[in-house]
C-alpha cells in the first residue's frame, strides 16, 4: 500500500485586511481563516495520485494554531483518508527552515502511524507567506527527489511523471518514490465535497501531535530561532489613477514620458 501526504495550511482569507502584530508575525485574531486555496489543488491531485497508485492512503497534514483544524477538516470532506495536526505555542513565528523541520519531524511522527510516505505534495507557495521554499527545503531534509511548480501528475510503474511550466517553457519531469511534489493552480481544478463527505469530516477523529510527540525541539523552531529576521515593513501605497492619452499627440507625449526616463 502506497501513503500520499499531503500538506494544507489554514490561512487568513485572501479578501480579508492582512496586519502584522509588533513582531512583525501576520495577525491572525478575529480574521477569517480558510483552507489555502492552492492546498485545494494539492488534496485533488493527491486523490487523483490514489486512484492511479490503486491500494493507497491519503493523510493531510496541517501545523498550526487549533483552528488549523478546519482546514484538515476541508481535507477529509473531499476525500483524504486521516488528518494530522502538528500544534505547539512554540512553533509560533517560525521561519520557513524551523516550519519545514517541523513539518518534517511531523510526518515522520505521523509515518510510525500511517505509513512512511511515498509522496508528500504540497502547493507551489501559500498565499500568506509566498516564499515557495517549503516543497524544495522538505526534499532536502528527507533526501529525496522534488518535482516542483507542476501542473500535470501521471504515474508509471514506480515512477511519478510530471509537467512543470514557467516563464521559459514546460518541461518533462520525472522521478521514482519517495518524493516531493508542489503542484500549481493549472492542475485539475479541486472537487466540491459531497453532502455525505462533510458530514464524515465533521465526525472524522483528527490526530494532534505537540511537539515533544515529533524529533523536533523547541531551540530549532519559533520566532527566537528563525534563521531570518523582519527588521522594518511598510504598507503598500494604494494606487493611483493612470493618465491615456489617445491619437498623435498622445505618441508624442508618450515618447517624451520615456525619454525622461532613459
Amino acid at each position: 500500500m502506497s501513503t500520499i501526504f499531503v500538506l494544507v495550511k489554514h490561512v487568513p482569507d485572501t479578501w480579508s485586511t492582512k496586519t502584522l502584530n509588533p513582531d512583525f508575525t501576520l495577525h491572525r485574531e478575529g480574521v477569517d481563516e480558510v483552507i489555502d486555496e492552492i492546498n485545494e489543488y494539492a488534496v485533488e491531485q493527491a486523490l487523483r495520485l490514489k486512484e492511479s497508485l490503486g491500494e493507497s492512503t491519503v493523510v493531510a497534514l496541517s501545523m498550526g494554531a487549533p483552528s488549523s483544524e478546519e482546514a484538515l477538516r476541508k481535507a477529509l470532506a473531499m476525500g483524504a483518508d486521516h488528518a494530522v495536526l502538528l500544534s505547539d505555542p512554540a512553533l509560533a513565528g517560525s521561519d520557513a527552515l524551523g516550519t519545514v523541520w517541523a513539518l518534517n519531524c511531523a510526518i515522520d511522527a505521523a509515518a510510525q502511524t500511517f505509513g512512511a510516505p511515498d509522496v508528500i505534495i504540497a502547493g507551489n507557495a501559500s498565499s500568506d507567506g509566498s516564499m515557495g521554499v517549503v516543497p524544495g527545503v522538505l526534499s532536502e531534509y528527507r533526501q529525496v527527489p522534488a518535482l516542483t511548480n507542476v501542473r500535470e501528475i501521471s504515474v508509471d510503474g514506480g515512477v511519478i511523471k510530471a509537467v512543470r511550466e514557467d516563464h521559459s517553457g514546460t518541461y518533462q519531469l520525472s522521478a521514482p518514490m519517495p518524493l516531493v511534489i508542489s503542484v500549481t493552480e493549472k492542475n485539475d481544478k479541486p472537487r466540491f465535497p459531497n453532502f455525505k463527505g462533510i458530514m464524515a469530516a465533521k465526525k472524522a477523529e483528527i490526530v494532534r501531535l505537540s511537539l515533544a510527540d515529533t524529533a523536533a525541539e523547541a531551540t530549532q523552531v519559533g520566532l527566537a530561532n528563525a534563521a531570518t529576521v523582519v527588521t522594518a515593513a511598510a504598507n503598500r501605497p494604494e494606487r493611483s489613477g493612470g493618465r491615456i492619452v489617445r491619437g498623435e499627440q498622445g505618441v508624442e507625449e508618450l515618447v517624451a514620458f520615456l525619454k525622461d526616463r532613459i
